[in-house]
């Protein structure tokens, strides 16, 4: 245990840039709202927050994924912190069930249509991957673009009366527009949120910029060999080594009508909090899943709002504005694109703006 790591719990700590390698092609909008210039799509579409997880990926650098962290004495993973002292970094209820943070944060940015996929729920996992993990996740549209006059859709669940033995058939053929004619195709917007749990297969179309909070795995089982711009996916990638057979029992066949569709999976945003100076909606909470939670503090010019600590981390992603953050009696500024993890060892944030901000505050599973 390095008591050094333990006096960091105690102030907000902001991570580096960590932008992930994955199969589609994207991230220009995730440049935009880092601020960097060229604002370029290229094979480093997502970037992950906080996370304590690498990235699955042939040959990539065995570190990929992992969040690095500023420190007053210099640069540390997030990983190696939360190890020196769990209960002190995470809370005591998530220390002692998991023992590490449950939740895997991304922005996520496509220029193409992502393969057509689905991620294990909690029973396949543990059975098949031997993980007590699976990969329900949950998507909030940030912002869209059109791409060669294509629209911003997202697909997913299974169109009525879609078979496995169907399913098998387009996937040994692979008949992609097949595939995708089984599926709810929906267009979004920013606001949008739906969740994604784990056995419903979907699709993100190409446009889309948004926020994915996620159990924190990296398996993912792809029914397209060949990613829309023509890479080929390996075997590894397709079925995570558990075979083609078993791969497509991951998949739930409950298929649905597309109003049914909405109904199970969009979610719409409530406010909890307000008054002139904020508004603090929730998004994804209890209600939708334990395994994680998702809330949007938006304050005006000048807007203030304290937040208590509920015994366990969370999050923030500064999408836009800035101002400053005041914990433990001191002062730290926060900016558009800045990331920062907060531990359970602080027990009230206070955040001031100078320009209007929107927040996005990351919570792990309840």
């Amino acid at each position: 245990m390095n008591t050094d790591f333990q006096q960091y719990a105690y102030i907000p700590l902001k991570q580096f840039s960590n932008r992930v390698w994955r199969t589609y092609e994207g991230g220009a909008l995730i440049d935009k709202w880092k601020k960097d210039s060229p604002e370029v799509d290229g094979s480093m579409p997502e970037e992950w927050i906080m996370s304590t997880v690498t990235a699955r990926g042939k040959g990539r650098p065995e570190n990929e994924g992992l969040s690095m962290v500023q420190t007053p004495s210099g640069t540390y993973s997030l990983k190696e912190l939360v190890a020196s002292n769990k209960e002190l970094y995470l809370g005591k209820a998530l220390a002692d069930k998991f023992g590490t943070t449950g939740v895997l944060i991304k922005m996520l940015d496509s220029k193409e249509r992502l393969t057509i996929q689905v991620h294990p729920d909690k029973d396949y996992a543990k059975t098949m991957l031997d993980s007590a993990f699976g990969k329900t996740e949950s998507w909030y549209v940030l912002n869209k673009r059109e791409i060669n006059g294509e629209k911003s859709v997202i697909y997913m669940g299974f169109k009525e009366g879609v078979t496995r033995e169907q399913w098998e058939i387009l996937f040994k053929n692979q008949d992609i527009e097949g595939m995708l004619d089984c599926l709810h195709k929906i267009e979004v917007n920013p606001g949008d949120a739906y969740m994604i749990y784990g056995g419903v297969p979907h699709a993100i179309g190409s446009g889309c910029f948004l926020m994915e909070v996620q159990e924190p795995t990296d398996y993912t089982m792809r029914v397209e060999k060949v990613t829309p711009a023509g890479l080929t996916i390996s075997d590894e990638l397709i079925h995570q080594g558990v075979g083609e057979q078993n791969m497509l029992d991951c998949f739930h066949y409950d298929g649905c009508s597309y109003e049914e569709a909405l109904k199970r999976w969009k979610v719409s945003p409530k406010t909890i909090d307000s008054s002139d100076k904020h508004t603090l909606n929730t998004i994804f909470n209890e209600s939708h899943t334990d395994c994680f939670g998702l809330s949007e503090l938006d304050l005006t010019v000048n807007g203030e709002h304290s937040l208590k600590s509920n015994g366990s981390f969370f999050v923030a992603v500064i999408y836009y504005g800035e101002g400053t953050i005041i914990s433990g009696g001191k002062e730290y500024s926060f900016a558009q694109g800045d990331e920062i993890f907060f531990s359970a060892a602080i027990d009230e944030v206070k955040f001031s703006s100078t320009i209007a901000s929107k927040i996005l505050l990351c919570y792990p599973p309840s």
